[in-house]
């Protein structure tokens, strides 16, 4: 199955195509959908787009530092997504509101930067969606599931904790950074990995992920513009 995507570093120019599996296009594809958020590259340097806003209530789990939390939330911003974060490091999470800019004065509404307590979430839609990141520690409060459709959670997990087994099994797709041995382990128990793939979760370059999901194995590496530079920094592993 052939499909085209946006390069991730430019925003004009006609898309690339390639060739995809089709067992991996409910996950991460190239993306025809308004959803489809471009993440990185793959093995062989083709643009690949995580499904990550879709018609349906959507969760995933990010697993590594607030860099690629932060990214993915900017790139959901850039398809016109409202980002609501709830955490408890609020000063972390300025630079999503610097990256919306403001109107008449005032910071963009499309941001919201909360504590880590229930509260009333916009209303998402087709034109609208919602993305909610839970930023709570290891093993976050479920506070905001995704309920309705076009709205999708994203939870931020610093490191696998035995107690977040739930939340990343009800997970549709996982995004993994590298991880030490026994966290490597961990997984492998979660989400019963085989051998090879745990070790290749602990041999990761920092601006490498794997995506995880229902038959889906697939390792990205993350790239970067040089806006997001200016914002983020370069790309890197932790927080």
């Amino acid at each position: 199955m052939t499909s085209r995507v946006r390069d991730a570093g430019q925003n004009t120019g006609v898309a690339p195509e390639f060739t995809v599996d089709p067992a991996m296009l409910d996950a991460v594809s190239p993306s025809g959908d308004r959803g489809g958020i471009v993440l990185g590259s793959g093995l062989k340097g083709e643009p690949l787009t995580i499904s990550a806003l879709r018609s349906t209530p959507t969760r995933i789990v990010l697993v590594g530092g607030l860099y690629l939390a932060r990214q993915v939330a900017m790139r959901a911003m850039a398809v016109g997504a409202w980002v609501v974060v709830a955490t408890g490091r609020p000063t972390e999470w300025q630079m999503l509101s610097r990256a919306a800019g403001s109107r008449d004065g005032r910071p963009s509404p499309l941001v919201q930067i909360r504590r880590l307590s229930p509260v009333e979430l916009p209303r998402p839609s087709e034109d609208a969606p919602l993305l909610v990141v839970t930023d709570g520690g290891p093993t976050p409060q479920d506070l905001f599931p995704p309920r309705s459709p076009w709205q999708t959670t994203i939870y931020v997990l610093p490191y696998l904790h035995p107690q977040a087994g739930a939340t990343a099994n009800a997970a549709d797709l996982v995004l993994m950074q590298r991880l030490p041995a026994g966290q490597a382990e961990l997984a492998a128990r979660i989400w019963r990995l085989p051998p090879q793939m745990m070790r290749q979760l602990t041999t990761l370059k920092d601006d490498q992920v794997v995506a995880l999901g229902r038959n889906l194995w697939r390792p990205l590496r993350l790239v970067t513009t040089s806006k997001e530079q200016q914002l983020l920094g370069p790309v890197r592993r932790g927080d």
